[in-house]
């Protein structure tokens, strides 16, 4: 990867970049906050909103929190003629009328708000149902933002919205996705200038790589690897990635005191300085790649 002088960066615009793994722990998070913490003035946004853990890399001093709500459908069964036209019209199944009384299930509403315009007798309203809150603060020059639901709670897409909202127009951005290829992780990744896939040399790991590099292929988004724990497991993911003429853009070996400072919070930047000025050279060459296309 071609070294890229600071005089360069300074004049390059803010980019957006998400950072995501098909597999669940691969080490996403741990490059995610490293790479924050080597970029330093960054928009943080922790999207795992099911489980947010990169607070605990990153030691935040918190600012303020706010209750995020998604509209769901209130009948007015005293207006309510039964018509069943709400129910016809729902795609999530999240309403069902019996010969006297509608069943509302809150869970599977999508928010739409089609019940409510289509209701012949206006017989029902949107209120808000509480599913989680968006936490804010701040680490030196770095904002950070993340997502957390309410247990229970089991449409993560509403609440990674709401962390997205808070995106700075000026500022870099690094996005921590959650792990897989479901909805919540094409919400957190969609309309990034760059995504950042963290995989291992595994038959699972190189499984579920296969699958994230066809939902940001799909999206249309520019990706490259990084290889965590690479000197262990096979040489598939390497063959792989030459094959579909993907970028390695860093391959990190096993090393087992990395796992031990990952396991007491303590981020791979401190636990191995080096990597800080490897993660910034790469921040800065994936930005003026972005530029360049």
């Amino acid at each position: 990867m071609p070294e890229v002088r600071q005089a360069d960066a300074k004049i390059l615009r803010s980019m957006v970049l998400s950072v995501a793994s098909g597999k669940g722990g691969t080490g996403k998070t741990t490059i995610a906050t490293s790479l924050a913490l080597a970029v330093g003035n960054v928009q943080f946004l922790d999207c795992d909103v099911e489980e947010p853990n990169a607070h605990l890399f990153i030691k935040v001093r918190w600012e303020r929190s706010e209750i995020v709500s998604t509209p769901v459908p209130e009948v007015d069964e005293s207006k309510c003629d039964y018509c069943g036209k709400c129910a016809e019209i729902c795609a999530y199944n999240s309403l069902a009328v019996l010969k006297d009384r509608v069943l509302v299930f809150p869970h599977l509403c999508h928010g739409c708000g089609g019940c409510a315009l289509l209701c012949p007798q206006r017989a029902i309203r949107e209120v808000d149902r509480e599913i989680g809150k968006v936490d804010r603060g701040r680490v030196g020059e770095m904002q950070f933002i993340q997502g957390k639901m309410n247990v229970g709670e089991v449409m993560a897409p509403p609440l990674v919205r709401a962390v997205k909202r808070n995106i700075a127009e000026k500022k870099d951005i690094i996005i921590d996705a959650p792990p897989g290829t479901s909805c919540p992780v094409i919400e957190s990744v969609r309309g990034s200038d760059y995504c950042l896939l963290v995989t291992e040399p595994t038959p699972f790991g190189l499984n579920d790589l296969g699958l994230a590099v066809e939902a940001v292929r799909k999206l249309d988004i520019p990706f490259g690897v990084v290889i965590n724990r690479a000197n262990l497991g096979d040489n598939k993911v390497e063959e792989y990635c030459k094959n579909e003429k993907i970028d390695i853009l860093m391959r990190i070996p096993f090393d087992r005191s990395i796992a031990v400072s990952y396991s007491r919070g303590i981020p791979l930047v401190d636990a191995k300085p080096a990597y800080r000025n490897h993660l910034r050279q790469m921040f800065t060459s994936i930005k003026k790649s972005i530029h360049e296309d």
